[in-house]
């Protein structure tokens, strides 16, 4: 019976056909029956039993049940002889009548739910499964999207950023990293340098950032293996908003005041960090540093001034 549906018959091997048939209510011994019918047909329970390889009173209960989900029929008697259904018709049926309990039982579970998922911090693992969650958010904004991230983490994200700002989303992006330009998607879209400068000098730049509509956020760690945490947990997406938001604020006033900043806290707010990071957060500190140089990077001011003439235009 395997080599009958492999050899032209289908594109998967019988293993593989039988397991979609169990996926959609058949039984082992169902599916087998079936699929064995549709190279006999018209066939006995007994030529069934023998090509298939199956018991026979295993044979005789699957075309009792398959005869009561209309997949096969009978058409004569002594000895009764079957035919399947034909699979176009089968699973054409199969199909609507499924739609139609999603439907129903779509509706009627709402009223079964007692807990809002707004209680809930769902997990999400792996980059590819984070990427397609950060996709799904900015595709389903109907306000803003703001956004706390490195450049070559969000770079990909760039077409759906864009699609975004030209439905009229307003888009904001604290940004790691040195040129804002690629991230510059119109008018209803604002970059800001983190810090005035986009240096990373902790590990933040290591977190991916999003919040949607004041509803929804999500953070992942894009260092090592990536796992995200999403949410509509009113107090966490406030959190995160109010961090985004701030990040803001800083990189304005760094662009106003950013020399006064660096003769009171040193360049990169060092004094401040030193005094508030965790040992592996001051080790990794030391280590920037070290790569920058001590010195600040130029400032790139003129992606906040963007930013503002954007909004005005």
């Amino acid at each position: 019976m395997g080599r009958r549906i492999v050899s032209g018959k289908t594109r998967h091997g019988a293993s593989e056909v039988s397991s979609d048939l169990q996926r959609l209510g058949f039984s082992e011994y169902e599916a087998r029956t079936y699929l064995t019918l549709l190279q006999l047909k018209p066939a006995t329970a007994y030529e069934v039993s023998r090509e298939a390889g199956l018991p026979r009173s295993n044979t005789y209960s699957a075309l009792e049940s398959l005869t009561k989900k209309m997949a096969v029929q009978p058409i004569s008697e002594s000895p009764v002889r079957y035919v399947p259904v034909e699979p176009a018709v089968l699973l054409g049926r199969m199909s609507r009548e499924v739609k139609d309990v999603c439907e129903r039982l779509k509706n009627d579970l709402r009223g079964v739910t007692k807990k809002d998922e707004s209680d809930f911090v769902w997990r999400v693992e792996g980059g590819p499964n984070v990427d397609r969650k950060i996709k799904e958010l900015i595709d389903g904004a109907q306000q803003h999207v703001w956004i706390k991230a490195a450049a070559d983490i969000l770079l990909p994200h760039s077409e759906e950023l864009k699609r975004a700002s030209s439905r009229g989303v307003s888009v904001l992006i604290i940004l790691f990293g040195s040129d804002p330009k690629p991230f510059e998607f119109g008018r209803n879209c604002s970059v800001y340098l983190h810090e005035g400068n986009g240096v990373r000098m902790g590990g933040a730049d290591n977190l991916f950032t999003i919040t949607v509509d004041y509803k929804i956020a999500l953070t992942a760690s894009v260092a090592g293996d990536v796992v995200g945490a999403f949410t509509r947990s009113e107090p966490i997406v406030r959190m995160a908003e109010t961090l985004i938001r701030h990040d803001y604020y800083m990189a304005e006033i760094f662009n106003r005041f950013g020399k006064q900043i660096d003769d009171e806290f040193g360049p990169f707010l060092t004094a401040l960090r030193r005094k508030t990071f965790s040992p592996d957060q001051l080790a990794l500190l030391e280590d920037n540093l070290r790569q920058a140089g001590a010195q600040r990077s130029p400032r790139v001011s003129q992606s906040s001034r963007n930013a503002r003439t954007s909004r005005k235009t």
